[in-house]
C-alpha cells in the first residue's frame, strides 16, 4: 500500500468492459512527511475520492480488483481510503 494525493481524474472514451462506470484517478505518491515520491500513477477509485485529497492506494492486483468489486479484471491499483490525518511517533519518518 501507499499514501498519495489525488492530482487529477482521467477520462477514457474507450475502456475494457470491466472498467465501465469506474472512475480513474491520477495519484501522486507521497512520502510520510507529505513530499512527492516518484512518478504519478493511475488507480481505480473505490471510495469516491476527489482532487486534492490524500488517499490510501493498494498496489497489488487481487486486492485492487476486490476493492472495486471487479473480480478477474486487469486492475493493479485502487484507491481504498481517504486519509483524514497521519500521526507519526518521533523518529518514525
Amino acid at each position: 500500500m501507499l499514501i498519495g494525493r489525488v492530482i487529477g481524474q482521467v477520462w477514457a472514451t474507450q475502456k475494457a468492459p470491466s472498467h465501465e462506470g469506474a472512475k480513474i484517478l491520477y495519484i501522486q505518491p507521497l512520502n510520510l512527511d507529505g513530499t512527492d515520491k516518484g512518478q504519478p500513477i493511475l488507480a481505480l477509485d473505490a471510495v469516491d475520492a476527489g482532487v486534492g485529497e490524500r488517499v490510501l492506494v493498494v498496489t497489488e492486483g487481487f486486492c485492487a480488483m476486490t476493492a472495486v468489486e471487479r473480480p478477474n479484471s486487469p486492475i493493479d491499483m485502487a484507491v481504498i481510503g481517504v486519509i483524514d490525518h497521519v500521526e507519526l511517533e518521533e523518529g518514525t519518518a
